[in-house]
């Protein structure tokens, strides 16, 4: 049963592709369209920066913000296995 829905999937996948691809029309990307006023093209280094270095400098801002903002309780935080627990007994030994 399971060799059946397998090959069931399979034709599907290869007939949903094959169909994808007969309809799209790589030619057609070549005409110009009325109106169609394209720009000039990035350079190697203004693609990496956009599409690359941009991201990642995003992402770094983000997560340093995250971090400098973060005001949760210390005592809430998870670091670690048994970070909580170790906490908790020093506090019991303090305390004593």
């Amino acid at each position: 049963m399971d060799k059946k829905n397998a090959l069931r999937a399979g034709a599907l996948a290869a007939g949903t592709t094959l169909m994808m691809l007969l309809m799209s029309s790589p030619a057609l990307a070549l005409t110009r369209d009325d109106g169609d006023d394209p720009g000039t093209g990035l350079s190697v280094v203004e693609t990496l920066g956009l599409y690359v270095l941009a991201p990642i400098a995003l992402f770094v801002v983000i997560t340093g913000l995250i971090m400098v903002l973060d005001r949760s309780h210390p005592d809430h935080r998870v670091t670690g296995p048994n970070t909580k627990a170790k906490a908790a007994k020093q506090k019991a030994g303090a305390k004593a």
